[in-house]
């Protein structure tokens, strides 16, 4: 009897394992994945930055938003974050926002970033890469410059210069 039960047993564990590969092969080979492309409509979230406050894409409607995705271990971010903060006061009078998104680190590691490189606009943590996985963001940095209306205007993948991302911040003004 003993046997027996084993045997129910087991093989209703291996039935629900082989249900969960099913389902995983199937929701990454044949499921559509819609990639944020140029001219659609960026995804919308809800993140918190380093202060509490909560932070919802399209609250930023009627301005322009320089979406940047980033990480404190990323030599590329790293050399354009002083960049992105000195011209932040300077767009964010003519209507651009400039909002970055780090890549689910611990909030310790990112206020302390922040204060190393004094950044004054607001960085949210997106905790569980849900926002990330939206975007489909491949290498960090990774940049959206949204337009007044949130439709994606451009992706830019890498570093930038201080002129580039002054160009980038122009070119999104409402």
């Amino acid at each position: 009897m003993k046997k027996q039960q084993r045997l129910v047993v087991r093989t209703a564990i291996l039935l629900v394992l082989l249900a969960a590969v099913g389902y995983t092969i199937y929701a990454n080979f044949f499921t559509e994945k819609t990639a944020v492309a140029v001219g659609s409509t960026a995804p919308d979230f809800v993140l918190t930055d380093l202060n509490g406050q909560k932070h919802r894409l399209s609250d930023y409607r009627g301005k322009g938003v320089f979406l940047n995705f980033w990480g404190t271990w990323c030599n590329p971010c790293k050399r354009e974050m002083p960049y992105m903060n000195d011209w932040y006061p300077v767009y964010k009078q003519q209507g651009v926002e400039i909002l970055a998104v780090n890549v689910g680190e611990p909030k310790l590691s990112v206020k302390k970033f922040a204060e190393r490189f004094g950044l004054t606009f607001p960085i949210v943590i997106d905790q569980e890469d849900q926002v990330l996985n939206a975007y489909n963001v491949g290498p960090l940095p990774t940049t959206f410059l949204i337009d007044k209306n949130g439709k994606v205007k451009q992706i830019i993948t890498g570093t930038m210069t201080k002129e580039d991302i002054r160009r980038h911040l122009e070119s999104i003004k409402p």
